[in-house]
Order: structure tokens, then C-alpha cells, then sequence
């Protein structure tokens, strides 16, 4: 996102105030480097398979794709975009000035289908985040990885290290065998809630069923254009079947998956909930509330569009405080912050830049 912050624009002549980066991404540059972390049976596993990394993540960013990195932020040695602090510090965190920016590490762990050595490699993951991540500059606050395939580890792995002073979230794909929403994963969101963490609903995950409900696309444009359905589905199961009824303290972020579908998706759900309500007797209000209260959204990326239809769109919203900037660094997406800017209140600038974000994640 962000044209304007990466030409000869200044980033002080697009925003002064405060600034706080709910998406920035950290990548493992090669399964070497999570060794530190891993018990010698699970390195011998890598070494011996020749293994170098979770098949999800090509899956969802190839590699020479420029909507997997921007050309100016690829690394001049040809290793992994984003692969290092070094390279954040010099793309974003110093040049824009970023007081706070929430790091997120999609590994792809839902694709390692051996549930020990996922449980493992998720682990290993999380401590190299926080040691070779956050301990090393203030800025930065951090997101868990979990083996999504086991519930019973994905809360042992909240219990492990949810209370760490720099991990504010909890990771979990977009995509996935099974509804967020489900009873199932309740003691996950309990979980959560207890460490007064966020959840991150991002984009990725390795299902095991089709993603789509006729088949496999044919396209890699396919999917990706598609992949906010994923999204929108995950957050009717959310609402619907009453996760936040259960836990009402639970805050959900919806993490490079757009925004601007979320009033037709508030319109239909509404009128539908009018109609279907006693098949749910424990929603109680309008699911578009409960968007409101419980969830926000990052605006990377955005796919804005004409200014006119912007400002239409942004008034359905019915709240400045729903949205959260983000680069979704080194991800290239051609929406301009500006855009966005001049087409809300002057009052919902500074909410937008970093307050809802401060308030959100409790910054």
C-alpha cells in the first residue's frame, strides 16, 4: 500500500501525527535459521528430508510475484524479502518513522500435515520471532504462530507464551479446514481472551477441502481476487454461531483481506438475521454491530477505487473506528494512503493512522 511513502513524497507531507503498522511481515530465510529452536530430533528431520520450507507460503506468495514484494524492497543480495530486522529497519521502521508496528510471520505451519513436527516447527517459529524480532528493536509487537490442526497444542502454545510483554496476537489463516467459528475451537479463543491477546485473521492457510464451493480455480488470479470470500466466511461463522455471545471480551483484526466488501456483507447479513433470527436464538442485535464492537480492519490492501464511490462506502461504515492502517510490508499493492486520507473526516485521520490501533491492541 502506499504509493505516496515510497517515491520522492516525504512521508511528513502525507502524515505528521502518530504512526502505528498493524501488518508488517517477518520471513524465515531458511529452515537453518530456526535450528536454535528446535530440539535435535526435529533438525535431524529437516537435514535428513532435505527439507527447506512449509509448502503454504509459495502456495500464497510466489516467490518472483510483485504482490509478493514490492521491486525496492527486495534485498540486493537476491536472499528472501523481509527475511531479516536489518531490512525492515531500512524499508520501513526508520524512513516512515513507524512508532509502533505489529509483526506478523506467515510460515505456512498449517501446511506441515505431521502434527508433532508442526507443533514443533510453530514453536520454533514464535522464539526466533521474539528473540532475533522483538527483543532487538521497541518498536515492534508480535504475533504467535499456531499449529492449527491441533486445538489442544494451539493452546498450549498461547499458555507458553502469551504473556510475553511483545506478543499482542495470535495468528490464524483465512483459510482452513474448519470454521473459526466452530464450538471446537472455543478453548482457543478462551485461551486468547485470557492473555488479553488479539486475533489476527490473515490471509493464508492450507485447507483441506477446495477454496471454493465449486472446485479449484484455474488461475492464480482467480484465487487471489477471490480470497476475500474466505475472509467474509470466516467472519459470518464468527458472528453467527456466537463466539463473541461465548466470549464477549474476544477482539478480532481481519488482516490483509480489504474492507471495502463489509457493507454489502453488514446489509445481507442484516436482513437475513431479521428473517432467520430464532434459528440463532443467542444473536441478540444486528451482526453489523457486533463487526463494530468486536473486529477491525487493516487497509492493506484496500482497492479503493473512484473517490466518490470511496466516501460512499467509507460512510456505510457507520464508525471511524473499524479501520487500522498497514503497509502489509513487503507485499505490493498499488492503493495510496493519501487516497484514503482525503476521503475521510478530518477527524478520522488520526484514528485511522494509529489511534484505533493504540486502543485496539492496547499499545
Amino acid at each position: 500500500m502506499t504509493t505516496s511513502f515510497l517515491g520522492a513524497t516525504p512521508r511528513a507531507s502525507v502524515w505528521t501525527g502518530d504512526l502505528v503498522d498493524v501488518d508488517v511481515h517477518a520471513q524465515v530465510p531458511s529452515a537453518e535459521a530456526l535450528f536454535p529452536y528446535l530440539a535435535q530430533q526435529w533438525i535431524d528431520w529437516c537435514t535428513e528430508r532435505n527439507w527447506k520450507a512449509p509448502a503454504g507460503v509459495a502456495q500464497h506468495f510466489p516467490a518472483n510475484s510483485p504482490r509478493t514484494c514490492r521491486p525496492q524492497w527486495r534485498p540486493a543480495d537476491g536472499g528472501p524479502p523481509a527475511s531479516s530486522l536489518a531490512l525492515l529497519q531500512e524499508h520501513i521502521l526508520n524512513p516512515w518513522e513507524v512508532d509502533t508496528a505489529i509483526l506478523n510471520c506467515y510460515y505456512g505451519i498449517d501446511s506441515i500435515r505431521q502434527p508433532d513436527w508442526s507443533n514443533a516447527m510453530a514453536s520454533a517459529v514464535n522464539d526466533w520471532l521474539v528473540a532475533e524480532w522483538l527483543e532487538r528493536d521497541e518498536r515492534l509487537r508480535g504475533s504467535l504462530v499456531l499449529p492449527v490442526r491441533d486445538p489442544e497444542a494451539m493452546v498450549r502454545e498461547i499458555h507458553r507464551l502469551g504473556d510475553h510483554p511483545g506478543i499482542v496476537q495470535v495468528l490464524l489463516p483465512s483459510r482452513s479446514d474448519l470454521l473459526w467459528g466452530r464450538r471446537l475451537y472455543l478453548p482457543v479463543f478462551r485461551a486468547i481472551a485470557e492473555h488479553e491477546l488479539v486475533v489476527g485473521l490473515h490471509y493464508g492457510g492450507t485447507a483441506d477441502g477446495v477454496p471454493s464451493t465449486t472446485g479449484y480455480p484455474s488461475y492464480y488470479i482467480e484465487e487471489y481476487a477471490a480470497e476475500w470470500q474466505s475472509f467474509a466466511t470466516q467472519v459470518t461463522s464468527m458472528i453467527i454461531e456466537g463466539l463473541f455471545q461465548e466470549i464477549p471480551e474476544l477482539r478480532v483484526s481481519v488482516l490483509e483481506g480489504g474492507f471495502l466488501w463489509l457493507p454489502a456483507w453488514g446489509w445481507r447479513m442484516n436482513k437475513d438475521w431479521k428473517g432467520l433470527r430464532r434459528e440463532v436464538p443467542w444473536l441478540k442485535e444486528p451482526p453489523f454491530d457486533l463487526i463494530r464492537r468486536h473486529m477491525r480492519f487493516s487497509v492493506a490492501p484496500a482497492e479503493l477505487g473512484p473517490r466518490e464511490q470511496l466516501e460512499t462506502t467509507l460512510s456505510w461504515l457507520r464508525s471511524d473506528d473499524l479501520l487500522m492502517f498497514a503497509t502489509d510490508y513487503p507485499r505490493g499493492h498499488d492503493d495510496d494512503v493519501t487516497d484514503l486520507l482525503q476521503a475521510l473526516p478530518e477527524e478520522a485521520r488520526p484514528r485511522l493512522m494509529s489511534q484505533n490501533a493504540r486502543d485496539w491492541y492496547r499499545l
